[in-house]
C-alpha cells in the first residue's frame, strides 16, 4: 500500500511517495521555483502561478517510477503552521492537485501542514516509527521559522522559543544574494563556507529559549565592508547561527533533560551547522539534506498515519 504527498511551500513544489508496508519512501521528486537574480523571494501570485504549472510534470515524474493504481491515500500541506490565521495562498496548488487525485481516485485525502510535514520527515529519518511516539525537542530551521518546539508526533506540537525579528534562513539568503548569489542561497553560502580554515568566533543573542537574529545581517554586511573575503563572512554566518540554536537547545534540555533534540528545516542541511551544534548538544539528531529542506516525505507519512496504515506501536 502506498501514500503519496504533495507540499506546496514558498520556494519548491514537492510530491513523495511513501510505501506503507515497507515503511520507506520509494520516490520523492521536487522542483524549486525560479526567483530573478538580485531578488529575495516570490509574491504569492507568482508562486501559486509556477506550482500550478510544475505539479503535472511533476506527476508525470513520479508516475513512471511508481505505481499510482495503489495509492490508498493522500496527503498535502494546506497551509504553513497548525495556529490559527496561518496562511499563505501558494499552498492552494498542491491542495487541490491532491483533492483531484483523491476524489478521481476515490480514498482519503488528509490536508496537514507544511510546519508538520517537515516534523514528521525528520522525526522519521532521525528514528523511525520510534520517535513518533515519545516526547521530543524540534527546531525547524527555514526561511519562515527559527522555531523550537516540544513535539509529541505530529499531534501534540508546543512552542518554546523562536527568533523576535529576523528568521536564521533568511540570513543566510540575504547574505548570499548580497554576495550574488541565486535564491535560496543556502547551499552556496555553505560551499563558500567550506573554503574558510580560518578560525571564527560566532556570537549569538540567545535569552532563555528565544533569540535574535537582525544583527547577524548587520555583522555580515560589516565584515564584507572591511574586506573579509566569501568563504570567511559565510562561514561566521553560519556559524553564528549554529551558535545561536546550540544556546537555544541547551536551555531547553534544562527544561526538558534526556529528550531527543531533533533538527529540521532547509537551513539544517548545512554540515558545518551539524557539526558544531552534534560537539555540543546531547542528544541531538540530524538527518539527511531531502528529509530536512523542503519535501512532501512527512505528508506522504502522515497520510499512512491518517488511515493507520503505517505500523506504527504508537497508534
Amino acid at each position: 500500500m502506498l501514500t503519496l504527498g504533495i507540499d506546496t511551500s514558498n520556494y519548491a513544489t514537492s510530491l513523495a511517495v511513501f510505501d506503507t508496508n515497507a515503511g520507506e519512501v520509494v520516490c520523492d521528486c521536487k522542483k524549486f521555483l525560479p526567483v530573478k537574480p538580485g531578488q529575495l523571494g516570490l509574491r504569492q501570485s507568482d508562486a501559486l502561478f509556477h506550482h500550478t504549472a510544475a505539479l503535472p510534470a511533476l506527476l508525470e515524474e513520479l508516475s513512471r517510477q511508481t505505481d499510482f493504481s495503489a495509492v490508498a491515500a493522500v496527503g498535502v500541506s494546506s497551509r504553513p503552521r497548525p495556529v490559527e490565521g496561518s496562511y499563505m495562498p501558494c499552498f492552494l496548488a498542491g491542495v487541490n492537485a491532491a483533492a483531484s487525485f483523491a476524489l478521481a481516485r476515490g480514498i482519503p485525502l488528509a490536508a496537514t501542514t507544511h510546519q508538520q510535514g517537515h516534523i514528521a520527515a525528520a522525526l522519521f529519518a532521525a528514528g523511525g516509527a520510534e520517535l513518533f511516539g515519545m516526547e521530543t525537542l524540534v527546531f525547524h530551521v527555514s526561511g519562515g521559522t527559527t522555531d523550537l518546539l516540544l513535539c509529541r508526533g505530529t499531534e501534540s506540537i508546543l512552542p518554546l522559543g523562536t527568533s523576535s525579528d529576523l528568521y536564521a534562513g533568511q540570513a543566510v539568503d540575504r547574505l548570499g544574494v548580497a554576495l550574488g548569489y541565486p535564491f535560496p542561497a543556502g547551499s552556496y553560502v555553505s560551499e563558500q563556507a567550506a573554503l574558510c580554515s580560518e578560525r571564527v568566533r560566532p556570537k549569538a543573542t540567545v535569552r532563555g529559549m528565544d533569540c535574535s537574529l537582525s544583527g547577524l545581517e548587520n555583522q555580515c554586511n560589516r565584515l564584507l565592508e572591511q574586506g573579509k573575503d566569501a568563504p570567511y563572512v559565510c562561514k561566521y554566518c553560519l556559524l553564528c547561527v549554529a551558535e545561536t540554536l546550540t544556546r537555544m537547545a541547551q536551555a531547553a534540555l534544562r527544561e526538558h533533560p534526556g529528550l531527543p533534540v531533533v533538527f529540521a528545516g532547509g537551513v539544517m542541511s548545512s554540515d558545518l551547522i551539524r557539526t558544531y551544534v552534534t560537539h555540543r548538544v546531547s542528544g541531538s539528531r540530524f538527518v539527511p539534506g531531502k528529509f530536512a529542506s523542503d519535501n512532501a516525505i512527512g505528508a506522504a507519512i502522515l497520510a499512512a498515519r491518517e488511515i493507520k496504515a503505517w505500523p506504527i506501536s504508537s497508534m
